[in-house]
């Protein structure tokens, strides 16, 4: 990967970090329903009027905007609204790398290897260890068992929406930004609706009428930087090197994201709760390099 290339995939691992900060600014002044469908509105329009559809069947394109977008930023959203801090939000979300491998076992018959299995045992450790310390002083943190649960919830979403973009994919490949772009106008309907059943007419109407400048910003930097700039570098990456040369970057999301979190808003972590996370990012380690661990066998072996 040449220089350039990869100070612009650092770029989109930064922006996709302090994505999960972006969002709780985002959550302070409008509700998540609400933010998350004004969100999608944005990626759609008027991005729609310069990218061709694509040519997917309408309920593959409608599967995938209620999976990876609808159904992931809807937990995520309530999850991070309800004291879920913004670092560990981005960690936790990382499971989907383990639903993703679990769905296509069960779902395509993909084999799961030594190192996938170990590396969901590893990290299925470090959620436990997180999810032990909501309770007492700890749960004043917003860790609670109810926002560990949202969390996995949206991280189940996200994979399936990967097993979703990977049919999608193996019927004839799209154009990731047409993907994107289109299947943003899914979860529009759904998430307004869910705002106005749930958080209500009057502070739907509230929020859009005294908007915050920071929640204004906070939308363009979710819909632009984060999803059509973000996703449109990284596709780009993606369709120039070997998938594994640009995939395991994005182990460096939560990273950034629980170092802007303790910078921008103050987060803090227990010492159980920083070994509970470096337990997850051994177990997402061991899941993405564990494969070229494996020793290779000897030749004449090999004859044999």
């Amino acid at each position: 990967m040449s220089v350039k290339d990869l100070l612009l995939a650092l770029c989109v691992v930064v922006a996709w970090g302090v994505n999960f900060v972006v969002i709780k600014v985002g959550l302070h002044d409008m509700p998540p329903f609400l933010l998350a469908a004004l969100r999608f509105a944005l990626v759609a329009l008027p991005t729609i009027f310069f990218v061709r559809p694509p040519k997917v069947p309408l309920r593959w394109l409608a599967l995938y905007g209620l999976t990876i977008s609808f159904g992931q930023f809807a937990f995520l959203f309530l999850a991070i609204k309800l004291g879920m801090p913004a670092g560990l939000a981005s960690l936790v979300l990382q499971a989907q790398a383990f639903f993703t491998l679990l769905l296509g076992a069960l779902l395509l018959s993909e084999k799961l290897r030594w190192h996938h299995i170990a590396g969901i045992v590893i990290a299925s450790g470090g959620m436990f260890l997180l999810a032990t310390t909501a309770h007492g002083v700890q749960a004043a943190s917003g860790i609670t068992i109810t926002t560990m649960l949202l969390t996995l919830a949206a991280a189940l979403c996200w994979g399936m929406g990967n097993i979703t973009n990977k049919v999608i994919m193996h019927n004839g490949g799209v154009p990731i930004m047409s993907l994107v772009v289109w299947s943003a106008l899914i979860p529009v309907g759904p998430f307004l609706l869910c705002s106005w059943l749930f958080e209500g007419e009057a502070a739907m109407v509230h929020s859009l009428v005294h908007i915050q400048l920071q929640t204004v910003l906070a939308l363009i930097y979710l819909a632009f930087i984060a999803t059509i700039v973000g996703y449109g570098i990284w596709g780009t990456l993606l369709s120039r090197y070997e998938t594994w040369r640009v995939a395991p970057l994005s182990l460096l999301v939560p990273v950034v994201g629980i170092v802007s979190a303790a910078l921008l808003l103050g987060e803090t972590l227990s010492m159980r709760q920083v070994v509970g996370a470096l337990i997850i990012v051994i177990g997402l380690v061991v899941n993405v390099f564990g494969g070229r661990l494996t020793p290779l066998r000897p030749a004449h072996a090999q004859r044999d």
